[in-house]
């Protein structure tokens, strides 16, 4: 049991991770993962799979889930000067722009090629590292949509800088839920990455399945680089949330939301009654969830905002209790690690 554990601080959501627990391949099949409940009312902590997750969560709990569909959001190319460039889509941007991150220097007014004839110019350089670019073929400007559809062919699933490894074709479908849908996200949502279609069925004809779209940004890997974590600025995220699922929110039905996506899409929902834009909800010990009741999460990258997040529902100290027994227990981090369900 750690002590001195001060919610305020970053330093206190640190914990040490063998390397050897960082999953780089996800389990097979994906509801195989190890799955640790924790049930806040009897303080207890039981260790399953996630195959078995239904045998925890009570038939009135409505699901729900984000179904954002990942982009093939890293590709490669030369500048037009010369010298080898990669770029990762960050986030759509209002007039057909982008915000990307690009290794290597570029300047504004900096040409980079690509295959299939695209190609983007940089139009500004953000204090963050980031770009803001826009994408041609041919010299014609392409909408969002448009993009997508050419790095369909030509891009790489962008898998997490953590991930030491090149990406392969079976992450196409490892790397992405199996009821994602709308395009739009950088990153997965990972605690989406544990249900196959079997288990969705199954689901689905228990309990209630409601959706949001919130798009994944690359900022979700972003630390927490101050000691004080409520001077972090909050990375915002574009999301929607359909009229079906607004409907459940404002009931009083119970909700498990599917990952800390969906958890963030529902709370900001919940405080601003705004359907759609941007989400820069950042939860923790001193904003605590009002409207998610159970959360099904993986195991959080230290000093994150979603380590933060899930101390919002249980306490940093329970939270740190919890990941030091997981390591303990062998469980693997990270995106195509193990699940936790809070309940």
């Amino acid at each position: 049991m750690r002590s001195n554990l001060d919610p305020l601080k970053s330093s206190s959501y640190d914990y040490f991770l063998p390397k050897e627990l960082i999953a780089t391949y996800p389990a097979s099949p994906r509801d195989l993962a190890k799955l640790l409940v924790y049930f806040k009312d009897e303080d207890k902590i039981v260790h399953s799979t996630f195959n078995k997750i239904l045998d925890f969560i009570p038939q009135n709990y409505s699901f729900i889930f984000n179904n954002t569909k990942v982009v093939k959001a890293r590709i490669f190319g030369i500048k037009q000067t010369g010298g080898k460039v990669e770029l990762l889509l960050n986030k759509s941007l209002p007039y057909s722009s982008f915000s990307v991150f690009i290794k290597g220097k570029v300047n504004i007014g900096t040409k980079l090629l690509f295959d299939n004839n695209l190609s983007c110019i940089v139009e500004e350089l953000v204090a963050d590292g980031s770009r803001i670019v826009k994408f041609y073929k041919n010299d014609k400007l392409l909408e969002h949509f448009e993009l997508f559809n050419m790095l369909e062919n030509i891009g790489h699933m962008p898998l997490p800088p953590y991930i030491d490894r090149d990406d392969e074709i079976n992450d196409e479908i490892n790397y992405q839920s199996v009821f994602a849908k709308t395009s739009g996200a950088v990153a997965a949502p990972t605690a989406s990455l544990h249900f196959t279609h079997e288990l969705f069925e199954q689901i689905k004809q228990k309990h209630g399945t409601y959706f949001v779209t919130l798009h994944v940004g690359a900022g979700t890997f972003k630390g927490v680089e101050v000691e004080d974590i409520l001077n972090h600025k909050m990375h915002s995220e574009y999301y929607e949330i359909e009229d079906e699922t607004v409907k459940i929110v404002e009931s009083s039905k119970k909700i498990v939301a599917v990952g800390t996506t969906a958890t963030r899409t529902i709370e900001h929902f919940y405080r601003t009654n705004i359907k759609s834009g941007e989400a820069d909800i950042f939860l923790n010990e001193f904003n605590k969830p009002q409207r998610v009741d159970a959360i099904i999460t993986n195991f959080h990258l230290p000093k994150s905002t979603l380590i933060m997040l899930v101390a919002s529902f249980i306490g940093i100290e329970k939270t740190m209790e919890i990941y030091d027994i997981a390591v303990k227990n062998g469980y693997r981090f990270y995106s195509f690690g193990d699940g936790m369900l809070i309940i």
